[in-house]
């Protein structure tokens, strides 16, 4: 029994090698039997418009792609080779009139104002009324003070609107500087202003005419110097409104007859017709200024707009209550390392 189990475990110890192998990866399958994916079975013919189509998307595609890339990608900065280059690119030249971003003038508004300006001009020295040129000589020595006391009185609203006149330069002044200075012109505004303390409003129109905004930003060491230190104060202000409604009460507190008399004095005098229109077109004129004022501080205080109709007073009680002016921010100088 021993020996009849050593024969088995002797003829079992070593496996047993098959003449050949069956594995499935040496002999591939007949392709034939292999079935063809749903994709390819279930996918359509191409035709010559879905081919087309498909073109046109993968232009469109491109296309789209190529605009990003220009996008995301900064452009090269201009080559200037002259300052007229220069000029046109920042706007400021290019025959437009200054004005910035290629944007032209419209010079209507100036035209009709120059041509209303021209006609006043030649009303006011060949056509006003010119019957007393001895008297008119009298009361400019009388109101300069250059003759003493020969016992005549002058007529109290002329001597009123004298003094008015001279209150509105200073209030001119305060509207055009520096919120109707000139950004895209040269021409600056207090050569106008001074010399409207001789001339009126026949010294300010041109510059009305000539006038061209925006307005520059105001630095703040500017609202330090002078006269934007002089004429921003509110003690200026203040002053000024006193002042003039002190002399308009005074002028409304005269009677009937003073009112006749100056009446006649405007029909025949040059001098106190001439300047009874400067006072209108100066009382005229101020509203705008003042809203253009107002404007450039934020609009704020528009409830005193209306007031200005009212001459002097309006636009000198807007000088006192007019917030102040906003500061643009100033850019620090680059120090000696920077550089």
């Amino acid at each position: 029994m021993i020996t009849s189990s050593n024969i088995i475990s002797c003829n079992f110890s070593l496996p047993l090698k098959p003449r050949f192998s069956l594995s499935t990866s040496s002999i591939p399958p007949p392709k034939s039997l292999i079935p063809p994916p749903l994709n390819s079975i279930f996918r359509p013919k191409p035709s010559k418009t879905s081919s087309f189509l498909i073109k046109q998307n993968k232009v469109h595609l491109q296309l789209r792609r190529s605009s990003l890339n220009t996008e995301k990608t900064p452009q090269n900065p201009p080559v200037i080779s002259s300052p007229s280059e220069e000029k046109e690119l920042l706007g400021d030249g290019g025959g437009s009139g200054g004005g910035g971003g290629g944007e032209e003038r419209d010079w209507t508004t100036s035209f009709l104002l120059f041509a209303f300006w021209a006609g006043l001009m030649y009303y006011v020295f060949f056509l006003a009324p010119n019957q007393t040129p001895t008297t008119d000589m009298y009361f400019l020595k009388k109101l300069l003070n250059l003759k003493g006391d020969d016992g005549f009185v002058m007529n109290q609203v002329l001597v009123s609107e004298w003094y008015i006149m001279g209150l509105w330069p200073l209030i001119y002044s305060m509207l055009l500087i520096p919120s109707a200075r000139s950004s895209k012109s040269k021409i600056p505004v207090w050569p106008f202003v001074v010399l409207s303390c001789f001339g009126g409003a026949y010294a300010l129109i041109p510059y009305f005419i000539l006038w061209n905004p925006p307005a520059p930003p105001v630095e703040e060491s500017e609202l330090r110097k002078w006269p934007l230190n002089f004429l921003e104060s509110k003690l200026t202000a203040g002053v000024t409104m006193a002042t003039g409604l002190a002399i308009v009460v005074y002028a409304l507190s005269s009677g009937g007859d003073v009112w006749k008399e100056f009446y006649q004095y405007f029909q025949g005098s040059k001098f106190i017709h001439v300047m009874s229109i400067d006072f209108s077109l100066l009382s005229t004129f101020a509203p705008f200024w003042v809203y253009n004022d107002m404007t450039a501080r934020g609009g704020k205080s528009s409830w005193l707009l209306p007031l200005s109709v009212v001459p002097l007073v309006g636009p000198a009680l807007y000088l006192l209550l007019r917030p102040s002016l906003s500061v643009a921010p100033t850019t620090p100088k680059p120090t000696s390392d920077e550089k």
